[in-house]
């Protein structure tokens, strides 16, 4: 992998966590336990890698 590549991916990371971050603590504070606010955090986390692989499949 080029260094771009794996910066590019290590930014595609940390907005994944940040979304995830923010979801769990959004999800909590909206009132649900934290199991189900863990949960919902991962979702989002994962889809936002989803769409920014998607993205890069469907560029090259």
């Amino acid at each position: 992998m080029s260094p771009l590549q794996i910066l590019s991916l290590l930014l595609a990371l940390s907005v994944a966590l940040n979304i995830a971050t923010a979801a769990a603590v959004l999800a909590h504070r909206a009132g649900a336990c934290l199991a189900q606010a863990i949960r919902a955090g991962a979702g989002a986390a994962a889809a936002s890698l989803g769409i920014y692989f998607a993205a890069v499949a469907a560029y090259k």
